[in-house]
């Protein structure tokens, strides 16, 4: 106990000695032994997502482009979701069913006014069953997946990954943007183990995984 103590005490004063070479150096020397590369088909890797997703309490539906605003229609006329809040650059083939409001910095007293609301994704993480948003094409603002209390969100099926380090990798080159990564609806349990959603963001959560 006392040398690793003594080892991660000597790497934090390296790091914080200003010695970039010397700590790039030692970064690359870490032995990496986890799974950095997709070992399951195509069709494994969404099976995964499904699983975990569905595990966090989210419902997961497949469609093509040709179906989503039939979906569309019925999971809002399933939800009771009436009025929905949309970035400004959502794809019109997907807004169906539904008032479609698009969002022009609206404070949080209005965005809780609405049903509910519909973003794409950056990407996916079958692993953890985790989705990707960041301020980008047909995402938006976080805070309008924060404050409205159900969120549909559509997926592209080549936008899923199977590991982390897969979407790490993918989400460098955009690591500047704001990003938030979220496992099916918000939830959090007291000291009593009492599990409460909806605290940190959406109560209800669809998935739908877009095919072409």
């Amino acid at each position: 106990m006392s040398s690793a103590r003594e080892e991660i005490l000597a790497r934090i004063r390296q790091a914080c000695s200003g010695d970039a070479e010397s700590a790039a150096a030692s970064y690359a020397e870490i032995t990496r032994q986890y799974q950095q590369a997709a070992k399951l088909s195509r069709e494994e890797i969404l099976g995964l997502l499904t699983e975990r997703l569905i595990e966090y309490d989210a419902h997961v539906y497949r469609a093509r482009e040709t179906e989503i605003a039939a979906l569309c229609r019925e999971l809002f006329a399933r939800r009771g979701a009436k009025r929905i809040v949309v970035p400004g650059d959502l794809p019109g083939a997907w807004q169906s069913g539904a008032e479609f409001v698009a969002d022009e910095d609206l404070d949080a007293r209005e965005l809780d006014r609405f049903d509910g609301v519909m973003t794409a994704a950056t990407l996916a993480i079958a692993e953890t069953g985790t989705i990707v948003l960041q301020n980008a094409h047909a995402q938006g603002r976080r805070a309008i997946s924060l404050v409205p209390d159900y969120h549909l969100c559509v997926v592209r099926e080549q936008d899923v990954v199977e590991t982390v380090v897969e979407g790490m990798r993918l989400l460098e080159a955009t690591r500047h943007l704001p990003t938030t990564l979220f496992s099916g609806p918000s939830a959090t349990a007291d000291i009593e183990m009492t599990r409460i959603k909806g605290v940190h963001g959406p109560r209800f959560v669809d998935i739908v995984i877009l095919g072409a």
